[in-house]
């Protein structure tokens, strides 16, 4: 696109690039007033898969600073299982990639925007992104800084094999972006998150499982999260932040809608929206999945290990856990 200026002609590329089309011997005034009508950025357009050049003089984009650092966990012909530590931060722009493979990812530390063709969400501890083979993304940390992953990628043939399997439908195509951190989803995640120290078989088994999960679960009406308002998202960030922080204290609606300036029926209506379920049932899960990992790694006392994770009393954390993660305190720390 073009705009004419003082009978000089600027070019003005999407990315932002000028080249002016005839050398400028003075400064343009800084009264002048130029309007530039462009299109919207749509995903695809710079894929990392290859960048658009603008007859081949566009340099490709630096990295930003704070690509993700991939740390293999397993490896097999048909699907990996990665950890990724990104370092982003709100000074980091964000960038486009593509899957190269059905990617489905458990986030387990920070939060992050996320964007690709079946949608956009605010993704936090607990909930899943997921991604279709060859489809372009992009994730931004506008109001946050780093996150850790744990990415399972797969052929596009092995998906379709369990997809259809467990779903008993032949789309093998996922149609939203994210899953919410539910509570059907708490035992898997505890699993994925020491996947390092299974067995071969056992670790077969529980990708298997995962990934059957994940595709149940999408097709299921549960109730997805709303593309989030900017501003939403900045707050909401901050909440996921904060209790993270206080996971063992008595965190109340009063306080988290206080920690961002809301009435507490506002903020609940923004949370559900951003995160697809409650602060109480976000608190739990997150509670639960912390619990089930010092059971594993840890000698502590059942008693206090529920105490550390801030509930009440040992009967609630029971009751609680076997309810989510199909057995008691006791026999899933014997299964280790």
């Amino acid at each position: 696109m073009a705009v004419s200026l003082n009978a000089i002609t600027i070019r003005i590329l999407e990315q932002g690039r000028v080249i002016i089309g005839r050398l400028l011997t003075r400064e343009v005034p800084a009264h002048a007033k130029i309007i530039v009508l462009g299109k919207h950025r749509w995903l695809g357009e710079n894929c990392s898969m290859g960048f658009r050049s603008f007859k081949q003089r566009t340099p490709t984009p630096e990295v930003p600073n704070g690509t993700p650092r991939p740390r293999p966990i397993a490896h097999q012909r048909q699907w990996s299982l990665t950890e990724y530590v990104c370092t982003a931060g709100p000074h980091d722009r964000p960038f486009e990639e593509r899957h190269d493979r059905v990617s489905v990812a458990l986030v387990t530390a920070g939060t992050f925007r996320y964007r690709t063709n079946t949608g956009e969400g605010l993704l936090y501890p607990g909930a899943y992104l997921l991604g279709n083979s060859g489809a372009c993304y992009e994730c931004g940390h506008e109001h946050s800084h780093g996150d850790r992953c744990l990415a399972l990628h797969m052929d596009r043939e092995f998906f379709a094999e369990i997809a259809s399997g467990s779903s008993g439908s032949n789309r093998c195509e996922f149609r939203a972006a994210l899953l919410p951190a539910l509570s059907d989803l708490t035992s898997i995640s505890v699993s994925l998150q020491r996947a390092s120290l299974e067995s071969q078989l056992a670790l077969e088994e529980m990708v298997l499982t995962a990934v059957a999960t994940v595709v149940r679960i999408v097709g299921t009406n549960h109730t997805p999260p709303r593309r989030p308002v900017p501003a939403a998202t900045r707050r909401m960030a901050a909440v996921f932040e904060y209790i993270d922080a206080r996971l063992g204290s008595d965190l109340s609606l009063a306080e988290l809608s206080a920690l961002v300036a809301m009435s507490k029926f506002h903020f609940l209506r923004t949370f559900k929206r951003a995160s697809g379920m409650t602060p109480h049932q976000y608190i739990l899960g997150r509670r639960l999945r912390a619990a089930a990992a010092e059971l594993r790694v840890t000698k502590k006392s059942i008693a206090r290990v529920a105490l550390d994770q801030g509930f009440g009393d040992l009967s609630t954390f029971n009751h609680s856990f076997r309810r989510v993660m199909g057995v008691t305190p006791t026999a899933f720390r014997s299964s280790t």
